[in-house]
């Protein structure tokens, strides 16, 4: 079942905020019309999917055509996360092609950013639609029309990637040192209650922060936003003095109360981060499935 949490946010917006539906698109068509080539066919182009999870089976909820999707009801819900920042305006809901397990091809409703809004975040894009089933799950995702990278010197048609299972947890797929002026210092904590809405900052004294998304939103189980003990499990490694690493844990976790696939990690040191680490089995996705053991190293 969908996450109690989840449900609570889709509400909400119903009481008023639209900007989530305004962010879906319903093209069937690629109408994205570019001289950029697409990224496979340049050598050394770093623009990929970085991983799609097939994360609600028939579990929208009925009132979310309302308020993300029109026609998401009952519908299945994948996010796919890319390498870099997309240019939202190249993005048609026909860019995507789904194939399921017996080779037929699932059927996309929608495709929007929503919740993934933020600045800094618009590197994951949700599916919604008929896309698979328990029984016959989506495989795989290729990208097979024009989406621009967010500066519009990449195009990642021709890209593909694996489908994380159901029945799979969570796991960080990319992080990144953020910039300044995107850290929102001292910024209150976030309601928990406006779906796709600016969540919480890190707090003042922060010195560092590392952006790590995930494959798909992720709660405690049982709906609750995490707390001190994720912030606890979280391990940061950075440069130390000696050409080794260190383990430091963040002093806080930000961009809370959201719904989306980020979290900020706060830092009070300015060492060099290589990569983050969090244990199995503290975390969820919306269906309820436990994270495994997962790391990823910061990108440059």
């Amino acid at each position: 079942m969908i996450q109690t949490s989840f449900l609570i946010l889709l509400l909400v917006l119903l009481a008023g905020c639209s900007n989530a539906l305004d962010l879906a698109n319903y093209e069937q068509t690629d109408t994205t019309e570019t001289a950029v080539p697409a990224s496979v066919e340049v050598p050394g182009s770093e623009a990929t999917l970085l991983s799609a999870l097939y994360g609600l089976d028939d579990d929208i909820p009925s009132f979310a055509g309302r308020v993300i999707c029109k026609g998401a009801a009952g519908k299945d819900g994948m996010p796919v996360v890319f390498s870099h920042e997309v240019d939202t305006n190249t993005v048609q809901a026909g860019d995507f092609r789904v194939t399921r397990a017996d080779g037929s091809t699932g059927t996309i409703v929608c495709a929007t950013p929503a919740p993934a809004s933020d600045a800094g975040e618009l590197r994951t894009l949700l599916l919604i639609g008929d896309l698979g089933s328990a029984d016959n799950q989506p495989v795989q995702v290729d990208i097979v029309g024009n989406i621009l990278s967010m500066d519009g010197s990449m195009n990642f048609r021709g890209n593909s990637v694996s489908v994380i299972p159901l029945e799979d947890g969570p796991v960080m797929v990319f992080a990144e040192i953020v910039p300044a002026q995107e850290w929102d210092l001292g910024k209150p904590q976030a309601s928990g209650l406006r779906f796709g809405a600016p969540g919480s900052g890190c707090p003042e004294g922060t010195q560092q922060v590392v952006r790590v998304v995930w494959a798909g939103g992720t709660t405690k189980p049982g709906g609750d936003e995490v707390d001190d003990v994720e912030r606890q499990a979280y391990q940061v490694f950075v440069d130390n003095e000696r050409g080794g690493e260190a383990v430091v844990t963040p002093i806080a976790v930000a961009d809370l109360g959201d719904g989306d696939n980020n979290h900020e990690l706060c830092l009070d040191i300015t060492a060099n981060p290589v990569r983050v680490a969090f244990p199995a089995g503290l975390i969820t996705d919306p269906r309820e499935d436990l994270n495994p053991a997962t790391s990823v190293t910061v990108a440059k």
